[in-house]
């Protein structure tokens, strides 16, 4: 299993779909915790209407320029949340995102593994050359059927044999941000890092990225190719890249993008203390989610809750506006399978702090600590890794 989770997940059957709400009513509730909002008008969009909900600002990563928010096409297969999304739904979702600014789409060879890339091949296919398309490798993937073989493998022939499957279920001539998807503990970064160069050299890469990597390992890859942009965990909820990567990112000049930016979910208010995840949810491993810690971590859900209220929005701008806030570098990548999620998430773009609304936003997000980690500790082990050194 890949430990990315990128998604704005789906809620649980037991609870009420955020899409559902929101077309029924225009409000979104607080669910467990109790207490609604009306939702803003640059956050609804019925047949008719006057306002499209859409993405006008640009951001750079690197050198690279994107939306202010990207899509996370990662459970467009159905592989983490339980559900399974029709393929053509799926292609119109990212056609919609691009008819609403977004330019940035997010996907790896192990989502499928190998079918998202096709899907997002296809969805962009009309306007490829208006968009940035991200994937990821580093897994050891059997190259012809996506199998899992279990493990890492960031050999360089590997490297380029998987970009080459990937161009091909892209259906395109060049990957525009291409991640490692985890360090590999047995291959030093600068064979890595030289492998990309060549690809770029040969135009089958623009760019290069490093997901979830140690900060000695990103400075060395930097020293050897430019590393244009980090994709880690980064939401309220998970703050790690605060104390070191980030801030490497910003002395290098290198672009930063938090994937799972809404917590699985849990900060758009859509999990209570009675949610149950159905079997093949993700989030029944997490734990976040656990019964012992859900109860704590409402407690910085209702924060988020209470914001939105004061901002006239809705608790998933709110943490993505959030992150937005911390750098002009940050681009947040939420997943969604869902059209009503996609058009609250887009919102955010429109959402403001000033400087004293953002202190006190941070000092309430600091008086209520997160309980339990962010993912299970066999696929957390695989965050913050550093590569071997090179022979000499």
């Amino acid at each position: 299993m890949s430990p990315d989770l990128h998604a704005d997940a789906p809620e649980s059957s037991k609870h009420l779909d955020r899409r559902t709400f929101l077309q029924a009513t225009g409000i979104l509730a607080a669910t467990a915790l109790g207490g609604g909002f009306s939702l803003p008008a640059f956050g609804q969009e019925t047949a008719g209407a006057a306002v499209k909900t859409r993405v006008s600002g640009r951001r750079q990563l690197g050198k690279l320029e994107v939306s202010s928010l990207g899509l996370g096409c990662q459970d467009m297969t159905g592989t983490f949340y339980g559900t399974v999304p029709r393929r053509a739904d799926m292609i119109a979702l990212i056609r919609s995102a691009h008819d609403r600014g977004v330019t940035f789409f997010d996907a790896a060879e192990a989502y499928g593994p190998h079918e998202v890339e096709r899907i997002l091949g296809e969805g962009v296919a009309p306007f490829r050359n208006q968009v940035v398309i991200t994937s990821k490798f580093g897994w050891d993937i059997d190259l012809e059927t996506g199998r899992f073989l279990g493990g890492l493998n960031s050999k360089p022939e590997h490297i380029r044999l998987a970009v080459e499957g990937m161009l091909k279920r892209f259906k395109t001539d060049r990957i525009d941000l291409l991640y490692q998807h985890r360090v590999d503990p047995k291959v030093p970064i600068e064979d890595v890092a030289g492998a990309v160069k060549d690809l770029i050299a040969q135009g089958k890469v623009l760019h290069f990225g490093l997901s979830e990597p140690g900060p000695g390992t990103l400075r060395r890859a930097h020293a050897v190719q430019p590393v244009t942009a980090v994709q880690n965990e980064y939401s309220m909820m998970a703050r790690d890249p605060e104390a070191t990567i980030l801030p490497i990112c910003k002395e290098l000049g290198i672009g930063f993008v938090p994937w799972s930016p809404l917590a699985m979910g849990f900060l758009a208010g859509g999990i209570g203390l009675e949610t149950s995840f159905q079997h093949g949810d993700f989030r029944g491993m997490a734990p976040w989610f656990s019964p012992e810690n859900r109860p704590h971590n409402l407690r910085l859900v209702e924060v988020v809750q209470n914001w939105a209220r004061r901002k006239g929005a809705t608790p998933a701008q709110i943490a993505l506006a959030w992150l937005m806030a911390q750098n002009p570098c940050v681009v947040p990548i939420p997943g969604t399978t869902k059209m009503a999620h996609l058009l609250d998430n887009l919102g955010a773009d429109r959402v403001r702090f000033t400087p004293k609304e953002l202190a006190d936003l941070n000092a309430a997000l600091t008086r209520v600590p997160v309980h339990g980690a962010r993912l299970p500790a066999g696929i957390l082990s695989l965050s913050g890794v550093e590569a071997p050194a090179k022979a000499s």
